[in-house]
């Protein structure tokens, strides 16, 4: 039965190479190889990963299965865009799981420990951005009660891309949390 549990330094190296293997798998058929080398050099080596588990603005949880890690998620406390309207929000950054992991709850219970993770360092809001050509991630974060507020540019290598920031109240649904027009979440 997978555990899902926080990060400490020892994972750095595991999370690193499944950090990197779950960005490719998502992303690295519409994408071009170089955008996506440069983006995983920079954002997932094990130095890299070591230095956000050490970041006392980052948390990072760790799912383990049976055979390692089969998936994680990492939060942020710094550098929320505008559009996020909240006293103290909290990112989750990445979200990520194993392929063979896919539909057997782990992005739900990941989910739900962030949500816990937030509320007990007193953020009210979660907030989150979604590359807009991933529907698949727009309706499972639809269904977690996110709505649309906003875009910003994610830059993947030399390539923006837009990603729909969405956010949802930490308190319960999403209800206080007006869509920004044209960005509800919905395919453009």
């Amino acid at each position: 039965m997978p555990v899902i549990r926080t990060a400490d330094r020892s994972d750095a190296g595991p999370l690193s190479r499944l950090a990197e293997a779950t960005f490719r798998s998502t992303f690295g058929a519409v994408n071009s190889p170089q955008d996506m080398a440069l983006h995983c050099q920079v954002s997932y080596s094990e130095a890299i990963q070591a230095g956000e588990i050490a970041n006392p603005d980052m948390l990072t949880l760790l799912c383990d299965g049976d055979e390692g890690l089969v998936g994680f998620a990492q939060l942020r406390w710094d550098g929320t865009p505008d559009c996020v309207a909240a006293q103290s929000p909290g990112e989750i950054q990445r979200l990520y799981v194993a392929d063979a992991w896919h539909g057997k709850g782990i992005a739900q219970g990941l989910m739900h420990a962030c949500i816990e993770a937030l509320q007990a360092r007193n953020s009210d809001v979660a907030w989150l951005g979604v590359w807009e050509r991933n529907p698949r991630a727009i309706a499972f974060y639809r269904k977690c009660g996110f709505v649309g507020v906003g875009d910003h540019v994610f830059p993947l290598g030399s390539d923006p891309q837009r990603d729909i920031v969405m956010a949802r109240s930490i308190a319960g649904p999403s209800s206080n949390i007006a869509p920004q027009r044209g960005t509800s979440g919905e395919r453009p």
